[in-house]
């Protein structure tokens, strides 16, 4: 989905190369054919459940009580961003206790707020390919590879060996399957270093 917002004399003047049957006018003039009715549902959809997480887990009412649409999805922005960073600093926890990990970005503690709950890792001994294909086996989903910033990957020597793991959780995410993740991580790495 993309939106293009603007004052409408301005976009009435700004050249559409568009389709041909489409009208002459915005918005119309900049649409390329049917619209997106799956997109238009699926952003609706969106914004249902992030006023729903707003009623449910954020604080209620302004200062004069009203409750606005606006004030539910600015609550749910900030329950999950507090919950997020939970999730950030027991995962940062997780990896920092399994042997052999390597920890790609930011790790200081005093500043998480910077960064969002996903990590990129390495476990010595073995490929990121292999570690995910271990995590996997245990329905615990990751993901390997370069995530096409080839030049970040590179630049960290990583490339040549598959890249990196990326662990990401979210705010759907809970305390105990990070936990359990790092259980399961733990053990992997163990094994790898038992084996040598």
């Amino acid at each position: 989905m993309g939106i293009l917002f603007g004052r409408y004399e301005l976009l009435d003047q700004l050249t559409a190369y568009k389709v041909r049957p489409a009208p002459q006018d915005p918005p119309g003039k900049f649409e390329t054919g049917t619209g997106n009715f799956e997109g238009y549902a699926g952003m609706l959809g969106a914004i249902e459940y992030f006023e729903w997480l707003g009623e449910t887990f954020g604080t209620q009412g302004t200062s004069n009580g009203e409750i606005t649409r606006q004030l539910r999805l600015k609550q749910a922005m900030t329950a999950v961003q507090k919950f997020e960073m939970q999730l950030t600093r027991t995962t940062l926890e997780v990896l920092e206790a399994t042997p052999g990990a390597t920890i790609y970005g930011l790790t200081d503690p005093h500043r998480l707020e910077e960064r969002v709950p996903t990590f990129a890792f390495n476990i010595k001994g073995m490929t990121p390919g292999q570690v995910a294909e271990e995590l996997g086996r245990r329905e615990i989903f990751v993901w390997d590879g370069n995530y096409y910033a080839l030049s970040v990957t590179e630049s960290l020597g990583v490339e040549e060996s598959g890249g990196m793991v990326r662990v990401g959780p979210v705010h759907y995410t809970t305390v105990e399957e990070i936990e359990r993740f790092g259980e399961v991580l733990g053990e992997i790495a163990t094994g790898i270093s038992n084996r040598k």
